[in-house]
This record gives C-alpha cells, sequence and structure tokens, in this order.
C-alpha cells in the first residue's frame, strides 16, 4: 500500500487526507522531525501561507530534511503555498526549497474576496473543478516542465521529474483526477 505524508503544520492537510485515503492510500501527518523517519512513498506540501510554512519547517528541523528527501527523487505535490515551498524563483517573496525550475508570483488572483472556482482540463481529464484562493501564478517554467493543466492559457498544473505544482485546492472539491495522478506518479517513480 502507498504511504503519503502530509505536511501538517499549516493549512488543508486534513483534506488531502481524506482524498487520498478514499482512493486507497495510507497517509501520515508530518508535524516534527520524527515523522520523516517513517517510510514515505510520497510527500503533500498543502495550501497554507508559504512564509509561515518556511518558517515552522526550519523552527521544527523539517526543512533540511525534507529537502533532501525531494532532492533524491521523492515525489511530491505542492498546492498552492505547497507550490510555492517548490519554485525556483518566487516574486512578491522569498524562495524556499528551489527545487522545481519554474517561477511563480505569490497571491496574483489576488485577495482572498477574488477567490474563484473554474473547470478546465487536468492531464486530458475534461471539466475537472479548479478553486483558486489567493493563488499563485506560474508565471515561468523551464524547458524540462510538463504542463498538465492551463486557465485562460496560464499554467496552473506543472510536473518537473518527481516534483508536481499546482496553483490551485485540488483537495476542496470531491473531484479526484489530481490525487489519482500523483498517486500513478508515485508507483511510477518507485
Amino acid at each position: 500500500m502507498i504511504q503519503i505524508g502530509i505536511l501538517a503544520i499549516q493549512g488543508a492537510f486534513v483534506e488531502h487526507q481524506k482524498v487520498l485515503e478514499k482512493l486507497g492510500a495510507k497517509c501520515f501527518e508530518i508535524r516534527k522531525s520524527d515523522d520523516l523517519c517513517k517510510k514515505m512513498d510520497g510527500l503533500i506540501l498543502p495550501g497554507g501561507e508559504s512564509t509561515v510554512m518556511s518558517k515552522l519547517l526550519k523552527e521544527l528541523n523539517l526543512f533540511d530534511p525534507m529537502l533532501g528527501m525531494i532532492s533524491k527523487g521523492l515525489p511530491v505535490m505542492g498546492t498552492c503555498a505547497g507550490s510555492i515551498l517548490l519554485a525556483k524563483n518566487v516574486i512578491g517573496g522569498e524562495t524556499h526549497f528551489s527545487t522545481f525550475p519554474m517561477t511563480i508570483q505569490r497571491n496574483a488572483y489576488g485577495r482572498q474576496l477574488s477567490s474563484f472556482e473554474t473547470r478546465s482540463e487536468f492531464d486530458g481529464n475534461r471539466d475537472t473543478p479548479m478553486i483558486f484562493i489567493r493563488a499563485p501564478v506560474i508565471v515561468n517554467i523551464e524547458n524540462d516542465v510538463e504542463v498538465l493543466a492551463y486557465v485562460d492559457d496560464v499554467p496552473v498544473a506543472v510536473r518537473y521529474k518527481n516534483q508536481m505544482a499546482i496553483s490551485f485546492h485540488p483537495e476542496l472539491s470531491d473531484d479526484i483526477a489530481v490525487h489519482s495522478y500523483f498517486l500513478n506518479m508515485v508507483q511510477t517513480c518507485q
């Protein structure tokens, strides 16, 4: 059985767990460095506030071990703030893990009141719901990055080797396309 660690220091981590468990994965929450010693086939970096998350990762001694795991090929999915943590370049904020060759702009879709939901194609799955809450915009990607979804010709879901970065919140809808893709990615990376 696939075992997924979910960063649980801030953000919508419980919602990711519910979707992944519905798909048959076993999940555990990562709150302290000892949690990283558990068998982990993949990692979820949820939405939240990227600066706060990075600060807590460092204070809890999670940052360097996680960076090492991602750099060594552990499959990871970052949603919203999680995608900011992965980005090589961040407009409007600091860089964090810097493992994903893209430039992302924080809060580019606007304030909380500017949040919206739309539907678009995700990796061939038509009509996938996409919920944007103070979401970042993927401004630029390097050549090796695969685009999995666009909204208005702007990439909103991208993949680079063992990493997937998503501007929206797939865990807040009933659709399983994004999490199914991630679990398939985990299986093919093993």
